[in-house]
């Protein structure tokens, strides 16, 4: 078991609190890592797996993540034990929520992360009375709908584009590989195929489907939508494999899209790829990184490459105290500008410094929340 003291560093975090509820069975843990810019924004997952270190490191990722667009939120995440799938989940939700209710939303604005849907943040709203408690409501409350618009993926691929041109690799033409298929993959292959990529395998937790010399993009989104994470294993679209084998195949471009930890050491020594961009969350672990380096594969880190979300996230916290829906087209043109900005800027001073792009963002997100904490007094002033 982690012990909780052990996880605090010269960031944070600042506050973790482990809430429960004997009669539901509920059990979560909130994590408010650093809010010298801002307070806490980050997702809520549930899952049966969920841990204090699990959440601990995620709200790290935030805090770095809305430094490196440079939005003035802080990082934060929360994670509640149990399977969305049951039928006690809404009980569950409502329990989490009131536990919480003198951190939210002062300190902490819900947000969807695995497990939790539009729905559920409108039960959160509900039970705290407060259309401030979260954010990714449906449309019809007036939220930013970020899985039917894509907005995380979009920027992944938005991302790319920047990348592989810093990189001399035009992405026209180029060859990627989708591990996930899900809300970010799907999205991230769309806008890849409108850029004139050629995505050669896509993947779910049911398997992967291969083609060198490129998969139908619109055929798949079609087959996702009728036959959900199983249209990997039907005939006709490409070879199938098995899952984890689309981060090996031929590819120029590789995006993780999926879970966290899957580019370990072997892995790494086997990836084909020329770029890999991290489109999920923690998929590349820092030895795998070293290695990935050695070998002269550059890698966008998650906190630049799928910020897309964080950008859309920052117009729904604007919306939560407004009678206007946010302009979609306004949320699209600052996803792209940003994260390609953000991607040309690591790229450059990883180069500069002869680092790695997650060393150069890295350093460059700690300085502006550096910045905030000298300025509030949080750390002795130079």
């Amino acid at each position: 078991m982690t012990d909780a003291l052990s996880l605090v560093d010269d960031w944070g975090p600042e506050k973790i609190v482990v809430v429960s509820h004997r009669r539901t069975g509920m059990k979560g843990v909130l994590v408010i890592d650093n809010t010298a810019r801002g307070i806490g924004k980050g997702g809520t997952r549930m899952s049966p797996h969920v841990t204090v270190d699990e959440v601990a490191r995620l709200a790290r990722v935030m805090t770095w993540k809305w430094a490196g667009v440079d939005l003035f939120y802080g990082g934060a995440k929360a994670g509640i034990v149990a399977d969305p799938a049951a039928r006690d989940k809404e009980a569950v939700l409502r329990a989490f929520a009131r536990a919480l209710h003198n951190e939210v939303p002062r300190e902490y604005v819900m947000g969807l992360d695995m497990g939790l849907t539009e729905s559920d943040a409108a039960i959160i709203q509900d039970e705290l009375g407060d259309r401030g408690a979260a954010v990714g409501t449906p449309e019809h409350l007036g939220g930013v709908a970020y899985d039917k618009l894509g907005v995380t993926g979009y920027g992944v691929a938005e991302a790319t584009d920047a990348a592989t041109q810093r990189l001399g690799l035009p992405l026209s033409g180029a060859r990627v590989a989708i591990q996930g298929f899900g809300a970010v993959g799907s999205a991230a292959a769309r806008r890849f195929a409108e850029l004139g990529a050629t995505v050669v395998a896509v993947s779910t937790a049911h398997g992967a489907l291969h083609d060198p010399s490129g998969l139908d993009v619109d055929d798949l989104l079609t087959a996702r939508e009728e036959h959900g994470d199983h249209f990997v294993t039907l005939p006709g679209r490409g070879a199938t494999l098995a899952s984890g084998a689309e981060l090996t195949v031929d590819c120029d471009v590789l995006v993780p899209a999926a879970l966290q930890d899957v580019i370990d050491h072997s892995t790494a020594q086997k990836i084909k790829a020329q770029l890999v961009v991290e489109g999920a969350n923690l998929p590349t672990s820092p030895g795998a990184q070293a290695i990935l380096a050695q070998r002269g594969i550059t890698v966008l880190p998650d906190f630049v490459a799928n910020a897309g979300g964080v950008v859309a996230a920052a117009f729904a916290m604007d919306a939560r105290h407004s009678g206007f829906r946010p302009d979609t087209v306004a949320i699209f043109e600052t996803i792209s500008t940003r994260l390609r900005t953000n991607t040309v800027t690591v790229l450059e001073e990883a180069e500069r410094r002869d680092v790695t792009p997650h060393a150069a963002g890295r350093s460059l997100a700690e300085q502006r929340v550096l910045t905030a904490m000298r300025s509030k007094g949080r750390v002795p002033r130079d």
